[in-house]
């Protein structure tokens, strides 16, 4: 635990250092965009914070590839063990090269906006990345059983996974700290369950290496957040943003650690309450995901109605509509916190509780997040209609219309200004 701890610790030094640095150097030479139209943000942010994360990210495992010879850290046994992790050094080449190419095409989307077919080209071929590294879904756990799957498909399937987790994450990344805060909750349940895999089928190479890539994203989000998260008493905005470049590696790391615990969880020698963590590492993935999945899929569905390509960008993703419906800010990031917490433990629990007791502890924190979200349309009054970018526009002539405008006064305009947004955040 410890040296997973220093490894964690590593990432979070390092991503801290340079996200100061990479803020100093993009705010000397306007090395940001833009405001779009989509963004809940009122100034100009750098948003190459995922460079800082993945320079994080590469030294730590540079790191722990080291902690062989530290054995003040733990026993001879547990560092033997951790050793594993590098005795085949193409999975760690394979996630780093992956990570470095999602990276480089992050911050070249973030500068100059590229478009949607060349990332999505870009995220294929890490995936391709990944599989040849050895990253790759080869089998299911059935029912007692090992379901060994072809080549191809199993190439496909690790691809489309990656793709598909990356998309996921990098479309809620529109409020400040969304991402960072979720992704640390995520990979501490992925995390824990890792180690709680062990206590069933013993400690492997592949378990290892799923639970240092969690505990590395875990470190490079939390030395990234503090410039990122609304931090009390001010809460002032973000001061960088982590980007495409951020956002897509965060999911591509989340893929890649689940896709090593999924394929290695021998099942045949499992019964009774054994068979369920079998199937942890396909649900724990897609329950920790599951607001990232599902906003995915909102949005892929409402754009293709629409007659638009999937990855066009709007304002109507879920973040942006408790905006909408009311919260503020940091109200709706720590929403997205709440559900996170309470999916991903949830279906953790059911591991190491009686699902009687598994089953009470989500349905108290369905309740109390379901609460917490509605909040603000209990508080409506039942003629007031809910706020949207349109309804100011709307109202305007009316408003105009009801003080008469003196002769030699000029002429009001046609348009009523854009009023102020009531959140600063990160942009999508």
């Amino acid at each position: 635990m410890r040296l997973y701890l220093l490894a964690a610790a590593t990432a979070a030094v390092v991503a801290f250092v340079f996200a100061w640095v990479i803020l100093r150097l993009s705010l000397r030479f306007r090395l940001y965009p833009q405001i779009r139209a989509r963004d809940v943000h009122e100034s100009p942010t750098p948003r190459l914070g995922g460079a800082a994360m993945f320079l994080g990210v590469l030294a730590a495992f540079g790191a722990a590839s080291q902690f062989g010879g530290l054995r003040w850290l733990g026993s001879p046994e547990g560092l033997g063990r951790f050793d594993l992790i590098f005795s085949e050094p193409s999975k760690i080449f394979g996630i780093l090269g992956a990570s470095l190419l999602i990276v480089v095409i992050g911050v070249v989307d973030d500068l100059w906006d590229l478009e949607w077919w060349t990332k999505l080209a870009g995220q294929v071929i890490a995936g391709g990345i990944l599989a040849y590294s050895g990253v790759t879904i080869t089998t299911l756990p059935v029912f007692g059983a090992v379901a060994i799957l072809p080549s191809t498909v199993s190439l496909g399937i690790t691809v489309f996974a990656v793709v598909l987790v990356m998309n996921a994450v990098n479309f809620i990344d529109g409020l400040d700290g969304l991402v960072a805060g979720v992704a640390i909750i995520a990979n501490g349940v992925f995390f824990l369950y890792s180690f709680t895999l062990s206590v069933f089928v013993g400690q492997s190479e592949y378990f290892n290496l799923a639970a240092l890539i969690s505990a590395v994203l875990i470190g490079a989000c939390a030395g990234f957040l503090p410039f990122n998260f609304r931090l009390p008493p001010h809460f002032r905005p973000a001061r960088i943003f982590m980007g495409d470049s951020g956002a897509m590696l965060v999911g591509l790391l989340m893929a890649a650690s689940a896709i090593t615990v999924t394929t290695t969880t021998d099942t045949q020698s499992w019964g009774g309450r054994q068979l369920l963590p079998a199937f942890i590492p396909i649900l724990l993935p897609v329950a920790i995901l599951v607001l990232p999945l599902l906003d995915f899929a909102l949005a892929v569905i409402r754009r293709l109605r629409a007659g638009k390509s999937p990855f066009s960008a709007d304002r109507l993703h879920l973040h942006h509509r408790l905006l909408d419906i009311g919260h503020s800010h940091l109200q709706a990031v720590l929403i997205f916190y709440g559900w996170t917490a309470v999916i991903s433990f949830g279906v953790f629990a059911y591991i190491v509780l009686p699902w009687e007791g598994a089953t009470v502890i989500i349905a108290a924190g369905v309740l109390v997040c379901g609460v917490a979200t509605i909040v603000p349309l209990l508080r409506r009054h039942p003629l007031d209609a809910p706020p949207t970018d349109e309804t100011p526009v709307q109202s305007a002539p009316v408003a105009s219309a009801a003080k008469p405008t003196p002769a030699s006064a000029p002429a009001p305009s046609t348009s009523s200004p854009t009023p102020a947004s009531p959140t600063k955040g990160t942009s999508l």
